[in-house]
């Protein structure tokens, strides 16, 4: 029999859960350093202190997360993924990787550890490009798979004939994952135009405060996605 205090512990668990995660709290901490971006539009001021101060205390979350996606470059594919969207996943493992390890460099100068600002400073552009470049193959690499999904489940759904395509288990995981796919494929769109925003490649059109509104989305977007799996509490 479910209690109150039951619900609550578990609630509360799930909390402790998504807040020992080091990747939820970087993301938490984007949301706070974009979101403070779209208040200052630009402009000097508490908001932008707390923007350039929640983006150089991040840069301490990720130091060596260049490993995972490195990781992820030498590890081997799923069997039947086509070679292009192969390509484009390895080509985004790469590039994350680059950024990540690049923004190490950055912290350091950003510290005074690295005493050359300059070429600091030009490894940062270099890292935003990367990333950018990343996000533009994750684009690609989930608009390929949403169209596989898409193929897969117009099978089943012939299959099934009349038969209502809701209550097969196969059609049900496939939709979720294509729901997923999709989430995410909104996300590193929109995450180009953040990394746009930040190399100032079109500054009249992605303002500052255009690229805080469309981080600080994403940010959210990624805090969603890290969410755990509510377990199942029964009932009295």
């Amino acid at each position: 029999m479910a209690t109150t205090l039951d619900v609550s512990r578990a609630e509360l668990a799930l909390v402790v859960m998504y807040l020992n995660k080091a990747e939820a709290r970087d993301k938490l901490c984007r949301a706070i350093q974009y979101g403070s971006k779209f208040l200052s539009g630009g402009q000097a001021g508490t908001a932008q202190n707390v923007d350039k101060s929640t983006s150089l205390a991040r840069k301490v979350f990720r130091l060596f997360k260049f490993v995972n996606d490195l990781h992820g470059l030498i590890s081997p594919v799923p069997k039947g993924t086509p070679l292009p969207l192969v390509l484009l996943g390895k080509s985004k493992n790469a590039l994350l990787s680059t950024f990540l390890f690049l923004d190490q460099i950055v912290w350091l100068g950003r510290s005074g550890i690295y005493k050359n600002k300059e070429r600091a400073e030009l490894l940062g552009r270099i890292s935003l490009f990367c990333w950018m470049g990343s996000s533009v193959c994750t684009t690609l690499v989930e608009i390929g798979e949403i169209g596989r999904l898409s193929s897969s489940m117009k099978k089943i759904e012939k299959g099934l004939k009349n038969g209502n395509k809701y209550q097969d288990e196969e059609y049900r995981v496939k939709l979720k994952k294509s729901n997923e796919r999709t989430l995410a494929l909104i996300k590193s769109a929109m995450d180009i135009v953040v990394a746009a925003g930040l190399l100032q490649l079109s500054p009249e059109k992605i303002t500052p405060r255009v690229t805080g509104a469309f981080g600080f989305t994403t940010s959210i977007i990624s805090c969603y996605q890290l969410l755990p799996t509510r377990p199942k509490i029964k009932a009295p």
